[in-house]
């Protein structure tokens, strides 16, 4: 990735008082263009259309554009091993669907096929609860079913599968070989994981930056994020189980290294007391060292003056020797399959597929009535109408009356923009070419669904003029304000049970993972890949639940009246998860928990259990250890003296960092770390 620092997206509002579901259709992404994505998307779709025309077979190049566009809006950044992932699950699923949709279409009746994909529809819904990717499959699915059972080919079934396949295959072949600007630094293997790696560095020097300040807890946030997609960027899938180069083990040691540095920034920020900018320089110089593929060079040494800052400098030097020796685990703990079962079929997963499921039916019943009833004449376009749906109904997709509107907005605009163009344009150069520029803005049109809406509505009718049938503009605005009308008519209707269950799955799931990381660290187990591995659990799930929680209160009132109060126990999971990690920094330095630790502990407990009752939150809350039963630890002796400066050897390196042997020898000077086997001169 490019060495200048990363500049992240910046949401941008129109100014004024206005409603939270109006305001989120307002608001946009800003930051720099994706032009790697870009070129990926003008190579992607508009060849193959042109390909297939050259060769005789536009019906299976349509197929094909079809699919290369549902994976251009996936095609996000990061690294290749997780755009393999992030492409190819949903590629597989659509085509999975397209069959099935064909053979379905061809062989049932419009009433079997209506309860086919409505049932279909209940699958995907709930499977859509289990994360991201698997949101994108439920969505292919969807929409690649809808195409192939409506969608005039004459090709069969099986051949548009491999149509679709070979679609989203050529852009992920795109996103495998094309580098990255940057991506040659050091191993042109990585592409997104090294910048990955240094925004962790900088995230961790902007917390400590802002200790202290009113915006360290948007900091921490930042941090928790950075960690996030660093931990994706590498655990993405390969061929080996473990890093099989240098480089990358090399990266891998440096992203453990960042775990505790960014556990002793965690604990600087709940002390909230202002560090001095030398506590920054160190993590900086790391993620500098990180992003040109360089040695670290000096460290400045942070005070020893409180268990954190001590935490801090034995993570600097952690640091240190661990980019020197390379190797190091992710501290990943992989989900059971019982646990993407209960995601799938537990409230959360059930109130979603019923939400799509029932959306997408009602939209399949419609458009099969209006079909049969000759509304459509000639056209048949019938797939329109469900696939439309379900780019509306996604929960997890943003706020549905927000998206209603920018969908209607969007292909109102998108439409009167292709009439225009279809006048002028000659056929079918003029159209392949318009193709290939709307897969190169799919990237940059992903900021805002309205702009989304817009450039997808001119790609899609002119794939549908490429093969053969006439301008579709007014009948793609009316089925797609149809669409929008039965969405909201059937996404706002009562549900069986409790409203917001996806909500309090995310709430519960973090509140589960807050207290696993609570009951390790109280037990004082001397396992810290294990203590590393629950906190980023236990973050990562909270940044999901947060995720949720801010896009149900952008719903209607209707609806957003079901996850009142839950952002107020998720803000008292974070600083339970903040003080169980300050807990873990000092129980490590002391071997026993402070009164002030005690107190506070205490205190969000409580809280904890009174939000939990009020929200109707089903989980347990822990209860705080007696007095006395932490066993005092090695590093105990080490805090003591307050600082490195006479000890000659760090006595807690040992305790702190589990199975890493003693340093071979002390640290040149108090005031800097020198990396092993590089020599530095002395300072004056």
């Amino acid at each position: 990735m490019s060495p200048r620092p990363h500049v992240p997206a910046r949401a941008f509002t129109f100014p004024g008082a206005l409603p939270p579901w109006l305001a989120h259709a307002l608001r946009a992404q800003r930051g720099p263009v994706p032009w790697s994505a870009v070129t990926r998307g003008a190579l992607a779709a508009g060849p193959l259309l042109l390909a297939a025309v050259l060769a005789g077979r536009v019906s299976l190049g349509v197929v094909a554009a079809i699919a290369a566009m549902l994976a251009g809006i996936n095609d996000r950044p990061g690294s290749r091993r997780t755009a393999v992932k992030r492409l190819g699950v949903p590629a597989l699923a659509g085509a999975g669907g397209l069959l099935v949709g064909t053979y379905a279409g061809d062989h049932v009746g419009a009433l079997a096929l209506t309860a086919f994909l409505t049932g279909l529809g209940l699958l995907a819904g709930g499977m859509s609860a289990i994360g991201p990717v698997a949101s994108a499959a439920g969505t292919q699915l969807l929409v690649a079913s809808a195409i192939g059972a409506g969608m005039p080919v004459p090709e069969a079934g099986w051949a548009r599968a491999l149509a679709f396949l070979a679609g989203a295959g050529w852009l992920t072949a795109l996103r495998l070989v094309l580098p990255t600007p940057g991506a040659m630094t050091g191993d042109f293997r990585f592409d997104g994981e090294r910048d990955a790696v240094a925004r962790v560095y900088d995230a961790v020097a902007e917390l400590l930056d802002a200790t202290g300040a009113e915006h360290a807890t948007a900091r921490r946030a930042a941090l928790t994020a950075a960690l996030d997609h660093a931990q994706d960027a590498l655990a993405g899938p390969r061929l080996r189980r473990c890093a099989g180069s240098a480089a990358e083990r090399r990266l891998h040691a440096q992203y453990a290294a960042a775990l505790p540095l960014a556990e002793a920034a965690t604990a600087l920020a709940w002390a909230a007391e202002p560090l001095c900018d030398r506590a920054s320089a160190g993590p900086r110089r790391l993620a500098a060292a990180v992003r040109e593929n360089t040695h670290t060079g000096p460290l400045p040494a942070p005070s020893r003056s409180a268990p954190a800052l001590r935490a801090l400098d034995d993570a600097l030097l952690h640091a240190a020797d661990a980019f020197d020796q390379g190797g190091g685990e992710l501290h990943t703990r992989r989900s059971a399959a019982r646990d993407l079962l209960r995601a799938g079929f537990g409230a959360g997963g059930r109130e979603y597929g019923l939400r799509v499921g029932l959306s997408f039916g009602a939209a399949v019943a419609v458009a099969q009535v209006l079909l049969h009833s000759r509304w459509y004449g000639s056209h048949t376009h019938w797939y329109w109408l469900p696939a439309t749906a379900v780019f509306l109904v996604k929960p997890d997709l943003g706020p549905l009356v927000s998206r209603v509107l920018c969908r209607a907005a969007g292909t109102v605009l998108g439409a009167l923009v292709f009439a225009g163009l279809a006048a002028v344009l000659p056929r079918p150069e003029g159209l392949v070419a318009l193709v290939a520029l709307c897969g190169a803005l799919i990237p940059v049109s992903t900021r805002h669904f309205a702009a989304q809406t817009a450039v997808v509505t001119v790609l899609v009718l002119s794939l549908v003029m490429v093969g053969g049938e006439p301008q579709a503009s007014v009948s793609r605005i009316g089925e797609t304000l149809l669409a929008c009308a039965i969405v909201l008519i059937v996404g706002h209707l009562p549900v069986p049970g409790k409203g917001g269950g996806q909500v309090h799955a995310r709430l519960a799931a973090a509140a589960s993972a807050a207290h696993a990381y609570l009951t390790h660290v109280l037990d004082a187990s001397d396992d810290r890949a294990a203590r590393w591995a629950l906190r980023r659990e236990a973050y990562r799930a909270l940044a999901e639940a947060r995720t949720a929680i801010a896009l149900a209160a952008h719903e209607l009132p209707a609806l957003a009246r079901h996850s009142e109060g839950t952002d107020e126990v998720a803000a008292v999971l974070e600083r339970l998860v903040d003080t169980t990690t300050a807990c873990a920094v000092h129980l490590d330095d002391t071997g026993r928990l402070g009164a002030r630790h005690r107190e506070r502990l205490a205190a969000l407990l409580g809280e904890l259990a009174a939000g939990r009752e009020r929200v109707g939150l089903r989980v347990s809350v822990p209860d705080l250890p007696v007095a006395g039963r932490f066993r005092p630890s090695d590093s105990g002796r080490d805090a003591r003296d307050g600082s490195h400066e006479d000890t000659g050897r760090r006595t807690s390196t040992r305790s702190r960092f589990l199975r890493r042997p003693p340093l071979r020898r002390p640290p040149p000077s108090p005031a800097q770390y020198v990396p092993r086997g590089r020599r530095v001169p002395r300072r004056p």
